[in-house]
């Protein structure tokens, strides 16, 4: 369902872009437009000044959707209820995200007076 509001959004977004760059220039800016343009006719202004109303709201109102989606929608809304919390095990958010193969506790210490195995065991 969110695809496909946002394909439609996407190509409102172009058609809303396309409808802007084709109505005539009235001295923006820079200086330049006006003059001989694509669409000069005075109808045709009040048909682009209506489609980009249109279209204008329908961007609105995908985008409304859109939000509307991420909010309600099955995933969770934070990061941190990703993750179930642990109490009295002494563990955190932290420990629970992994990544790391080094266990919690420290291994046992050998003892003092054992000797250690020989390098290179003798050959036979």
């Amino acid at each position: 369902m969110e695809t496909v509001v946002i394909v439609i959004h996407l190509m409102i977004v172009l058609a809303l872009v396309g409808v802007v760059l084709l109505q005539r220039s009235e001295g923006g800016g820079l200086g330049i437009g006006g003059g001989s343009g694509f669409m000069t006719a005075r109808g045709a202004a009040n048909a682009l000044t209506r489609a980009t109303a249109i279209l204008a709201a329908a961007f609105f109102a995908t985008s409304l959707v859109l939000s509307l989606i991420a909010r309600y929608g099955d995933r969770p809304i934070d990061i941190l209820d990703r993750v179930p919390a642990t109490q009295g095990e002494g563990g955190g958010v932290l420990d629970q995200l992994g990544g790391s193969d080094v266990p919690s506790a420290p291994a046992p210490a050998a003892p003092a007076d054992a000797t250690p195995p020989p390098a290179n065991p003798p050959a036979s």
